[in-house]
């Protein structure tokens, strides 16, 4: 299984500081990156009502959190209602709105409602209320690449939305984002048969993630770089995905059937 993309930590912190230097935002961030989504959103709440933009990110918090259990999916979508509701702005409303299409992709691409049609939708509205230089752009594309890949099956489409999402998460300096558009342009790479392409994306996608710390997102990272290794390295790297794997109590749950014979 693939197409996780990340929640999106922009918006301001909770005692006015710079976005991601509160101690909150620390507190959030080593609590997200372990998935513990349910104790980092609680740590939001208190001041979801005063502050959309951290309403919103307690929403993706528990949006992420249903893409890796394949659980909690009410609580999530009455998180992003909240949210929503909560949007003034146009950039706070296209925000809710990429949310909402990511939502609705993640119970489509998991199997647990075809919601296609409703991602389409709210991605559309998303970028029709983000202006072009917006810094939610570069998330808005990547989960526009993602339903080109995995709903739409149009690999080209997906390829120029990745790219797009690529070159926005480098000038706004968000490495966490840049993992996953690195990780799925390696995919597309490795669906063309180009392997030393793929190897390389794949790579960065998991160095950025050890850097970050980004535990919950590193198993997959080395399953993924598995596929694209030669065989020697191949076993090595699945038998690490799999320990990780159980570390985290066989969270992401979709990662299972990759890792059974490295189990």
């Amino acid at each position: 299984m693939t197409g996780l993309p990340a929640a999106r930590t922009a918006g301001p912190a909770a005692d006015g500081t710079k976005d991601g230097d509160s101690p909150l935002d620390r507190a959030v961030w080593r609590l997200r990156s372990r998935g513990c989504w349910d104790d980092a959103a609680a740590l939001l709440e208190p001041h979801a009502a005063a502050h959309p933009a951290i309403a919103l990110r307690r929403a993706a918090l528990l949006v992420e959190r249903s893409m890796f259990t394949c659980a909690g999916w009410a609580e999530a979508e009455d998180a992003l209602r909240y949210a929503e509701a909560r949007a003034g702005t146009d950039d706070e409303r296209g925000d809710a709105a990429c949310e909402r299409g990511h939502l609705a992709y993640a119970a489509t691409v998991l199997g647990v409602r075809d919601r296609a049609d409703e991602a389409r939708a709210a991605l559309g509205r998303a970028a029709a209320l983000l202006p072009p230089a917006a810094e939610g752009r570069a998330l808005l594309d990547f989960r526009r690449g993602l339903v080109a890949e995995h709903i739409a099956d149009s690999p080209q489409s997906a390829r120029a939305a990745y790219r797009r999402a690529h070159a926005a998460a480098t000038a706004h300096d968000d490495p966490l984002l840049l993992s996953f558009t690195w990780r799925h342009l390696a995919g597309l790479a490795l669906r063309d048969g180009e392997l030393a392409e793929a190897r390389h994306g794949f790579a960065e996608s998991l160095r950025i993630r050890e850097e970050l710390g980004y535990l919950i997102g590193t198993a997959p990272a080395l399953a993924a770089l598995a596929d694209a290794a030669p065989e020697e390295d191949a076993a090595r790297l699945r038998a690490e995905a799999a320990r990780l794997f159980r570390l985290m109590d066989g969270v992401p749950t979709w990662l299972a059937d990759q890792l059974i014979t490295a189990a």
